[in-house]
């Protein structure tokens, strides 16, 4: 199994893998062993589908020099490219949409019967329940929840809605259920996604909230931390802020994606939030919860980005400080009422922003990184540092998983899995050095 893309992506891959691994099937991670591929894809941007091709074509190899007789390609490419990619793609056996992948091995029996390439695309209205198995492709401590699938926000660049479907919330005790569960299996760590999760429960018939449901999960035994990802700004309330302040399981951690920060932007990219919604919710988030991480990702160069546009984001980014920062350079995508817009920025001019953004934000998390010296952060301990076996690395709680930068430990001993208590003695740009105190 390659699974590209986001956690959300992973989530759904890692339902396969559960799926198949009940029905006895035995899961590699040497590709040429492998009789059945599956390549689980991402087509967000146009980044995401050229990785999604490439590493399409270069599994279809071990067709030749490996044992693998099926090739399988699931997720986000085929729901919305299934004609191309069977005209394109002869090597592969079977396209999964992203509402069939519970089907994967019923699927592969019908394979069985015929030679003929397959396709099961339908409609993205599917949402998986716990009763399906799940087989936790991360690191023992810690697992992804996704807490709904889908997205109703329809900004104008983005195709999401198309290929997932609506926004449609997970029953609060199947959450509950599933996370019981992660816990018995020695998770510590819970990063909430969706495509939103302060949209979470809306659609529920009874008065369940994201505060509703992280009041459940902290209550599990087992968890000590609880991360939220991907919270629109507009959804982040009061009652919301106090429970990240009051409650020592919540990682003062948040994830906010804004996008922009220049109000006819943002009009054109048909967000919610306006300019000084955006700056007033920082200034509370920071003023209510202090020393609050905080996590964005920008878009450079969407059509009609004026020279002012920018420099008000330049301006923004400056002032605001964001301890993460994601830039990602517009992409056209047909479908989306973006790619239709006039004004449409040149490829070298988003790169010349992105850059500049991006070594901005480098001078400031180095900043803000050094502003840490001396203090105690509780850090999750992940194993020994690829560059040498003398220093074990981890994650504090202001770092999510893959994302964000390390912790370098440099003395104390701690077994991989431990939450410990560390000093902070030095810093990089992204990464931070320190002392086990405990």
């Amino acid at each position: 199994m390659v699974s590209l893309g986001c956690p959300k992506n992973l989530v759904d891959a890692e339902v396969m893998l559960g799926v198949m691994a009940r029905q006895n099937y035995e899961i590699t991670t040497d590709e040429k062993e492998a009789d059945v591929i599956i390549v689980n894809t991402c087509s967000f941007i146009k980044e995401a589908k050229q990785e999604s091709i490439d590493a399409i074509l270069d599994l279809a190899e071990r067709k030749h020099d490996g044992r693998c007789h099926t090739l399988i390609v699931s997720g986000c490419l085929p729901q919305r490219y299934q004609e191309e990619l069977a005209r394109e793609l002869p090597e592969v056996d079977i396209f999964i949409g992203t509402g069939d992948y519970p089907r994967i091995a019923e699927i592969l029996a019908e394979k069985g019967a015929t030679d003929e390439q397959l396709r099961y695309v339908g409609d993205p209205d599917y949402i998986y329940d716990e009763s399906l198995p799940r087989l936790n492709s991360s690191p023992a401590w810690y697992s992804y929840l996704k807490i709904g699938e889908g997205c109703s926000n329809c900004c104008s660049y983005c195709i999401i809605p198309q290929l997932r479907g609506a926004y449609r919330s997970r029953p609060l005790e199947a959450l509950v259920a599933e996370a019981e569960a992660l816990a018995a299996r020695g998770v510590k760590e819970l990063n909430i996604i969706s495509q939103d999760i302060t949209r979470y429960g809306s659609d529920l018939e009874e008065e369940i909230t994201l505060e509703t449901l992280l009041r459940r999960l902290v209550a599990i035994d087992g968890i000590r931390w609880v991360r939220l990802l991907y919270a629109y700004p507009d959804g982040i309330d009061e009652g919301l802020i106090a429970l990240i302040r009051d409650e020592p399981k919540i990682c003062k951690y948040l994830d906010i994606p804004i996008q922009h920060i220049s109000d006819p932007v943002l009009q054109r990219m048909k967000r919610r939030s306006s300019e000084q919604q955006i700056r007033d919710l920082i200034t509370t988030l920071r003023r209510e919860i202090p020393g609050i991480a905080l996590r964005t990702s920008l878009i450079v160069g969407f059509p009609g980005e004026a020279i002012e546009d920018f420099n008000s984001l330049m301006e923004f980014v400056e002032q605001t400080q964001f301890d993460r920062l994601g830039v990602f350079c517009y992409s056209r995508e047909e479908g989306t009422p973006a790619a239709l817009m006039p004004n449409q920025v040149s490829e070298r001019i988003k790169r010349e922003r992105y850059r500049k953004l991006m070594r901005t934000q480098a001078r400031l998390s180095f900043r803000r990184n050094r502003a840490l010296i001396g203090r105690t952060e509780q850090v999750i301990v992940e194993g020994y540092s690829e560059e040498t076996e003398l220093l074990l690395k981890g994650r504090s709680s202001r770092q999510a998983p893959d994302i964000d930068g390390q912790v370098y430990i440099t003395a104390g001993n701690a077994e991989v899995g431990d939450i410990v208590t560390l000093k902070i003695t030095d810093s990089s740009d992204y990464d931070l050095i320190g002392e086990i105190v405990d």
